[in-house]
């Protein structure tokens, strides 16, 4: 077979059943491979960018890679922003790019630049196929690199000629390894460590999520009541009702939750990233005492420096510690602060639920209706923005991978493509992006995507005519901010135009109604909300008048 018969071939072995992408004239012969491809669907979208979001979601959801195509190029620079979101959030990625023939890319030439150079540094590993009969090894190699704790892109460079060559290889067996698990005498340390404590609490990180480990961490928390906060990618690792659920550490300012840890006397830190929360906010003296649980050993920094270290398979450890938790004399915490930042925090849910508001809706009323209007195992993505603040702090979940926030990269305009992937993978489930207007629209071309695909799924469009975030970031840091407002198009006319159901909600009360017709229809719908923004300053006052002990 031809080489591109052969990638084609390797990527149905390993799996991978979806690639998303805009193709070029160097991808042709993988194309037409493609197209004979019984296992495989390719997804044509209206920008690289978009593809790269939609690949991102999948993996996210499933802990298994999709692949997203370019060109070489402009294809593979409108790619490599996406990519990197995956990448630093943990998402399973396989992008795959076409370049030139190989016998000029030594010298300056038409299109021509170094792709895999360029994705090096937002990938964990990236590589030009040069001879058709590597390619079984390339691809075993890119996948299982993308796989392995902590997840993330790989990428693959597929030179046009190349893709012409005969060979004769196979695909190479996938075969699986399980991860190492701690030493016993390491998890009695970090347990001496837990059961020594007065005050524990829990920091669950974006490992928390797979579900072996979320299973294992609700066992663990229902024998000790040792309180969880959560980062924004690892909402859903316990249930929201449960009385242990802390909610979300992350607003860079002493809410409810941050108190919680910083009244403890143990982190105990489990599959913690801190590409999203750096121990700077949550550990700003150095002086917190730490158990550090993670497939990998902790990142140095001089915050973060922990007493012991299980490094090991995360759920596994996980029940190693119930094991000792069960075998020991009953553990005894003094959880009572715990158990007031909850209160706290539901209080703050509840705030807004019966607001009759017109013209401007506060972000606490729509996360309270959104909350009410899915079920468990639907899911909610969110772009960066004002809003993804919000949704942090008042959308919560009862299963994890039901809340898709970008909180390592943190790349605006995630939602509309991820939520057209997130569909793909749970077309049975409801799927609502929440976006702001200035990340929707960087990706508003997807929109044709999305009713092409006559993918069902619901925008909630937070609309402030602005970039709600920074302004909110300077008036805080500096006073005033800069010119950051812009215009916005006739939502519902564009939204029309692109075979969108169209929906506009001028008073709070009618939010919920306006939501269960949203979810109601058929395809992909818009509801657009004009967003009382002037609650991030009142949030942010509240927030700073926190000053007493728990």
């Amino acid at each position: 077979m031809k080489a591109s018969d052969l990638l084609v071939r390797c990527l149905e072995t390993e799996g991978i059943d979806v690639v998303f992408g805009v193709p070029g004239e160097e991808n042709a012969d993988f194309m037409l491979s493609l197209e004979a491809s019984q296992g495989i669907r390719f997804v044509l979208t209206r920008h690289e960018q978009g593809a790269a979001f939609m690949a991102e979601a999948h993996g996210r959801l499933t802990g298994s890679p999709a692949a997203c195509l370019a060109t070489l190029g402009p294809g593979a620079t409108n790619l490599i922003t996406g990519v990197a979101d995956a990448n630093m959030d943990r998402a399973p990625l396989l992008a795959i790019t076409g370049q030139g023939e190989s016998t000029r890319l030594h010298k300056e030439s038409h299109q021509i630049m170094d792709v895999v150079g360029m994705f090096r540094p937002v990938t964990k590993w990236s590589q030009t196929i040069f001879r058709a009969d590597s390619i079984p090894e390339i691809v075993r190699k890119a996948v299982r690199i993308a796989r392995t704790e902590k997840p993330g892109a790989c990428h693959i460079e597929l030179p046009e000629d190349v893709a012409r060559e005969p060979s004769d290889a196979r695909p190479l067996e996938v075969r699986r390894f399980r991860r190492p698990v701690a030493d016993d005498k390491v998890v009695d340390l970090a347990f001496e460590e837990i059961r020594r404590a007065r005050r524990p609490v829990i920091i669950a990180g974006n490992g928390c999520i797979r579900r072996r480990a979320s299973r294992q961490l609700r066992l663990l928390c229902e024998k000790t009541g040792i309180g969880v906060v959560s980062t924004f990618m690892a909402k859903g690792a316990v249930d929201m009702d449960a009385p242990y659920c802390l909610f979300t550490i992350g607003l860079q300012a002493r809410d409810h939750p941050a108190r919680a840890v910083d009244e403890a006397d143990l982190v105990i830190t489990l599959g913690y990233d801190m590409v999203e929360y750096h121990p700077r906010l949550w550990n700003p003296r150095g002086d917190k005492r730490i158990v550090h649980i993670d497939f990998l050993p902790a990142e140095i920094d001089a915050r973060y420096h922990p007493e012991v270290e299980v490094v090991s398979d995360l759920a596994h450890a996980l029940w190693m510690l119930n094991e000792r938790v069960d075998a020991s004399p009953p553990l005894s915490f003094d959880l009572s602060g715990q158990a007031e930042v909850r209160r706290l925090m539901l209080e703050e849910l509840v705030r807004h639920r019966d607001d009759d508001t017109s013209g401007l809706i506060r972000p606490q009323k729509v996360l309270f209706d959104l909350r009410q209007a899915l079920g468990p195992e639907d899911i909610v993505l969110s772009d960066v923005g004002a809003h993804k603040m919000w949704v942090a702090r008042h959308y919560h979940c009862h299963e994890p991978n039901t809340c898709l926030i970008p909180n390592g990269f943190c790349s605006m305009g995630f939602a509309l493509p991820g939520a057209i992937g997130a569909h793909l993978v749970h077309p049975d489930r409801q799927v609502v992006a929440v976006a702001g207007d200035g990340g929707l629209l960087m990706n508003v071309q997807e929109m044709e995507t999305a009713r092409r695909l006559d993918a069902k799924l619901t925008v909630l469009l937070f609309e402030d005519f602005a970039y709600g975030l920074i302004a909110w970031k300077q008036k805080t840091q500096f006073g005033h901010h800069t010119d950051l407002g812009f215009d916005n198009p006739d939502w519902l006319d564009l939204a029309r135009s692109f075979g969108w159901s169209a929906h506009r909600v001028e008073r709070s009360r009618e939010l919920g109604a306006v939501l269960a017709r949203a979810l109601a229809a058929e395809g992909p719908s818009l509801v657009v909300i004009p967003i009382d923004y002037r609650e991030n300053e009142r949030l942010t006052e509240r927030l700073g008048a926190i000053q007493e002990t728990l």
